[in-house]
């Protein structure tokens, strides 16, 4: 009897452990009926589904299958062999007609069971009107809402996955081998060498500034090399302002806080420049650490720490450099709350300089980082595994910025902010006082200060110059904004469509509530009614998880590395009226030897790049079949590269190299 054949061509992952020696099967299911179980034995034998491998096989059938709707994949153990886990990227069939089916897989199979892949063509909710396909997208929502469930970590923060360790997390959001071994070792071996110096447990004092190199060990970059020779200067210290891994405080000042009593004989004795004039031309800025204030600070080496919530002031110079001109280290003005100044002395002001860098840490690990990369990058992938299938245009979009991000905010959980973790540790704001800053940092987080261009043009700083955060990260804005455009509008053809996909409106609900708490004021939207609001909020999220996690996170080594420029902690009260600091005075402040250990240590961990990154734009999983979308990929890359070459150029005219944007630089997804 004369059948009809499809050739299937079977991809494994060229991954660690992607290989299977179970048997495999597969079903073909189409419009018009679906083909027998078919057992893929081919002459490769054991060896068809070995990493790496793509075989071939035919699927006979009596009559056309139609279209092809989707696929059933299963494997089966063989006697005294053990079941194994097999990762197939991708499946393509070849009908009797010469029409290729896609299937993206890109997952882990590690039992028995049946699996069923939808052909790669994206689809919304509301399109799907087989009835296989449909029951086939329900099952698969109905296991990712058991897999992927939200928890609370601590009241007042955004949700996050429930999980009691890595391995109760479903196996394709796990780290790979690779990643899984080198974030060990990186972490073993940094305090390995410090235990080995005898440093990470000393509880001593520093004694000498040149002592404090015995921690900056062998890890040494470009950049913390001169972070330690210029630390103390203060066109380096208002530059990091800007450019450093904090971007995100400054702001123009058109009018003086109530609480910062500043005059303009106190920062212009020479009047060669009038304060009022300066403000009105747009020179002069303010960082305000008001979140930090009153914050309860933790114990440690049964010594009290502090934290100070600094107002600083900066002046822009005609020679384009950004100046500090004035440092208050408390919120509320007072006789024993002197404002510091560059003509004060030199451990006066570099003293209150130290302050101010300390509570830079607090400021930025916990909202800058913390919460607005890792937190927020958490709710967004959860809510896209618990609501929107594998066919969904959307979850083809997102889901490569969703990389491992999962299993590093876990990680963070458990030895970072948990109460045995380093930073409740060896931090000054470790404990209560932490927690106390990320509810604070979230209630007051709008939506506006997430989208690039916005925020700067809401904190006044679309003019000032060598602000390279800024530069790259508004082209960067703006071609992520074309790329996510060119996709949705490819599938949203209007905002009807975007209003009625029941999928994408529980994905932004879902957000709303457990990622920004239910918060109206923040201004995230609640549900998505135009094309043009979706493209911006998906800009968003890839811009926060990819671009935004570079600029904060990838620097930290650079400018923590070398301690006297971002203290984790500082163990003596702030001066309270001018002229009694020291060099002693100095060291007595900074945090014990143990403590500096610990703090580099695990910025060296959180700031090294892992050897299976994968960089902005680039997708190794090929989850999008159509030729538009396919296109509008190639084009994205092309835009990244180009934008890659300009920067490069750039930085090779300037003493201090801005790279963190740097799209070859910048990784997919919070993988780190």
């Amino acid at each position: 009897m004369k059948t009809v054949d499809y050739k299937v061509a079977v991809y494994t992952g060229d991954l660690v452990g992607a290989t299977t020696l179970n048997n495999v099967y597969i079903k073909l299911v189409g419009t018009d009926g679906e083909s027998q179980r078919k057992w893929l034995i081919g002459l490769k034998g054991a060896a068809a589904f070995i990493k790496g491998q793509v075989s071939t096989f035919t699927v006979s059938c009596p009559t056309s299958l139609g279209k092809l709707v989707l696929i059933q994949l299963d494997k089966q153990r063989l006697p005294l062999i053990p079941e194994d886990s097999w990762f197939p990227a991708k499946v393509e069939v070849e009908s009797p007609g010469g029409d290729t089916y896609k299937f993206p897989i890109y997952r882990w199979i590690t039992d028995s069971e049946v699996h069923h892949f939808r052909e790669g063509t994206a689809l919304r909710v509301f399109e799907d009107n087989n009835h296989l396909g449909a029951y086939s997208r329900e099952k698969e929502l109905k296991q990712r809402s058991e897999d992927y469930c939200w928890d609370v970590y601590v009241e007042g923060i955004p949700h996050c996955i429930k999980v009691d360790n890595p391995l109760d997390l479903p196996t394709e959001v796990r780290f790979s081998f690779t990643k899984n071994t080198e974030f060990a070792f990186t972490a073993s071996t940094g305090l390995a060498e410090l235990n080995l110096k005898g440093l990470a447990a000393s509880q001593e004092s520093w004694s000498n500034i040149d002592d404090i190199n015995r921690v900056f060990w062998c890890k040494q970059t470009a950049l913390s090399d001169y972070v330690q020779e210029h630390w103390k200067e203060d066109d380096f210290f208002g530059y990091q302002f800007l450019n450093g891994v904090n971007p995100m405080l400054i702001r123009r000042c058109s009018v003086l806080p109530s609480n910062f009593p500043v005059t303009n004989d106190m920062v212009f004795p020479n009047h060669r420049f009038n304060l009022a004039q300066e403000m009105k031309n747009g020179n002069i800025f303010l960082c305000d650490y008001k979140r930090l204030d009153g914050v309860k600070t933790s114990i440690i080496n049964e010594k009290k720490q502090y934290l100070m919530a600094p107002l600083v002031l900066l002046h822009k110079t005609p020679n384009d450099k950004l100046m500090p001109i004035a440092i208050q280290l408390k919120q509320t003005a007072s006789d024993d709350n002197p404002i510091f100044l560059p003509t004060d002395s030199e451990y006066d002001w570099l003293t209150a300089k130290i302050f101010v860098r300390s509570a830079e840490f607090s400021e930025h690990q916990l909202n800058v980082h913390l919460l607005r990369t890792h937190l927020l990058a958490e709710a967004f992938a959860v809510s896209l595994l618990r609501n929107i299938p594998m066919v969904h245009p959307l979850y083809k979009l997102l889901i490569p910025h969703t990389r491992y991000t999962l299993q590093i905010n876990y990680l963070a959980r458990l030895r970072l902010i948990s109460e045995t973790g380093v930073f409740t540790k060896f931090t000054a704001s470790g404990g209560e006082g932490m927690l106390n800053i990320l509810r604070r940092s979230l209630s007051s987080m709008t939506y506006r200060s997430l989208c690039i261009p916005e925020d700067i043009a809401d904190r006044g700083l679309k003019t000032v110059p060598n602000f390279y955060y800024r530069d790259d990260g508004l082209r960067l804005w703006k071609i992520i904004h074309r790329f996510v455009q060119g996709i949705l509008e490819h599938y949203y053809k209007n905002d009807t469509e975007v209003q009625k996909d029941s999928e994408l409106q529980k994905w932004i609900g879902d957000i709303f509530e457990h990622g920004f708490l239910s918060q109206p004021g923040t201004g995230i939207p609640q549900r998505f009614t135009t094309v043009p609001e979706l493209v911006k909020f998906v800009t968003m999220v890839i811009f926060t998880g990819s671009c935004q996690h570079a600029a904060v996170n990838s620097g930290q080594y650079d400018y923590g590395g070398w301690m006297p420029n971002t203290p984790t902690s500082l163990q003596q009260p702030p001066p309270t009226k001018k002229g009694t600091t020291n060099e002693a005075t100095m060291l007595k402040t900074f945090p014990d030897v143990n403590t500096t250990a610990q703090g580099m240590a695990t910025l060296w961990l959180l700031s090294k790049q892992s050897s299976d990154f994968v960089p902005l734009g680039q997708y190794p999983e090929e989850h999008f079949t159509e030729q538009i979308p396919c296109q509008l990929i190639k084009d994205f890359q092309a835009e990244l590269k180009t934008l890659s070459s300009e920067i490069k150029e750039r930085n090779s005219a300037l003493e201090i190299k801005y790279t963190y944007m740097d799209p070859a630089e910048v990784e997919n997804s919070v993988a780190i």
